[in-house]
């Protein structure tokens, strides 16, 4: 690292701001901001949403309901039905989405945020690279899409 004095660093920083050093500015923010566009569109906002709206498996307890019924008393009313199972080749394509929008993301990042996200980015890389069994896959994608969603959150909006 080269030291400076003060006479040098009073005359690098005397000297204007040229024309071509304010069009590599705007140039580098606007294609920061279109890398973010680009990397979300509306495929991975219906995978989003796919996965996060689907309803939970509705609450049983097996020994609570066998009591009610040798008492004679109602099992009690679920209101959340059970969802229909996401199929293998819906996991494997949503999967795919969330590891190709990790790859974006980790690329787009940098340039969006102020303060880097390592907690963030660090839980999104363990994801990418897990490996669900096929009865586990909708909790996988749901946690997958949760992450997602809060680096978009950390990166904020164009507008």
């Amino acid at each position: 690292m080269a030291a400076v004095n003060a006479p040098a660093a009073a005359e690098l920083l005397s000297r204007p701001v040229t024309d071509e050093d304010e069009s590599k500015r705007r140039l580098a923010y606007l294609l920061s901001r279109s890398l973010a566009a680009e990397g979300i569109g509306d495929e991975l906002i219906d995978a989003l949403n796919e996965v996060l709206d689907r309803p939970p498996l509705a609450p049983t307890c097996r020994k609570r309901d066998d009591l009610l019924a040798r008492l004679g008393l109602p099992l009690p009313e679920r209101r959340l039905g059970r969802p229909v199972p996401l199929s293998a080749g819906d996991a494997a394509r949503i999967a795919d989405l969330f590891r190709r929008t990790t790859r974006q993301l980790l690329q787009v990042v940098p340039h969006r945020v102020s303060v880097y996200p390592t907690e963030e980015l660090r839980f999104l890389l363990a994801l990418r690279d897990e490996r669900p069994a096929a009865a586990e896959a909708l909790s996988y994608l749901r946690r997958y899409a949760l992450a997602i969603l809060a680096v978009l959150d950390l990166m904020g909006d164009d507008e």
